[in-house]
């Protein structure tokens, strides 16, 4: 028989998605999560990688989540953090340069206001060091216009049928469009979704476990699940990632 593994801090790291993962989405994170993480902390090493800011993810998480963490990963890793140590903060708009990206920015204007969305708020483009989030309801909707609109995409794919046309309007961009959240999607150069954080893991964990709830095609979960370095864990909710980790790492030997 193969004798199981022997998850350690020093072999073994855990990553997560926040929203839907650690968190319910957009919400901040319930007690029985902040619970867990120390103690699953003192057997594997933990880290986040979430699409939004640093900002958002310490309104989620709590003003010290980056001491709650062993590593991290703001931005799908683009802003990166080892502890409270910033390791390195790679910009989009440097990469892209500004007459792309306002052509770019002129162009989603313009196709949102088109979108048959009934509700409609503030804030469709958010420019982030790392990439663009783009929401067709508006990012300033509220949590209850926010739950409406994920069943509203769900029926209509509303965020499908934008990438699809982004993709085709700038298919010599060199970017990337995934779904991310209930509202939004995330543009970033190819490469910069969330595998770009493993460039920070990869050779320091012998087994790098990954846990996300937008893990299909098109989900801004989807290339790090599928990773060939990463073992890929669905999750439906918080709840069902408390569960998994108790079974698989907090078991008592």
């Amino acid at each position: 028989m193969t004798n199981p593994i022997k998850h350690t801090r020093e072999n073994t790291i855990l990553l997560f998605d926040v929203d839907g993962t650690l968190t319910p989405a957009r919400l901040d994170v319930e007690q029985e999560m902040r619970e867990l993480l120390p103690e699953l902390r003192k057997r594997v090493s933990i880290g986040f990688v979430g699409g939004s800011d640093l900002v958002k993810q310490k309104e989620q998480l709590g003003d010290n989540v980056l001491d709650q963490f062993d590593y991290g990963f703001a931005e799908n890793g683009l802003d990166a953090y080892k502890g409270v140590e910033s390791i390195e903060r790679t910009s989009y708009i440097k990469w892209i340069g500004e007459e792309k990206h306002r052509k770019l920015i002129e162009w989603l204007l313009v196709r949102i206001a088109q979108l048959d969305v009934p509700i409609k708020r503030g804030t469709f483009v958010e420019f982030r060091n790392g990439m663009l989030n783009v929401s067709p309801i508006g990012r300033n909707c509220s949590q209850e216009e926010r739950e409406w609109f994920a069943k509203y995409d769900e029926e209509k794919g509303i965020r499908k049928q934008l990438i699809a046309d982004l993709k085709n309007e700038f298919k010599d961009y060199g970017l990337n469009y995934s779904i991310g959240g209930q509202i939004s999607i995330d543009i970033f150069p190819v490469g910069w979704d969330k595998t770009y954080a493993l460039r920070y893991v990869r050779d320091k964990f012998e087994h790098i476990h990954f846990f996300g709830d937008k893990t299909m095609e098109g989900g801004n979960d989807y290339e790090i699940f599928s990773s060939d370095e990463t073992i890929g864990h669905t999750v439906t909710s918080y709840h069902d990632t408390i569960r998994l980790c108790k079974e698989l790492f907090m078991k008592d030997e």
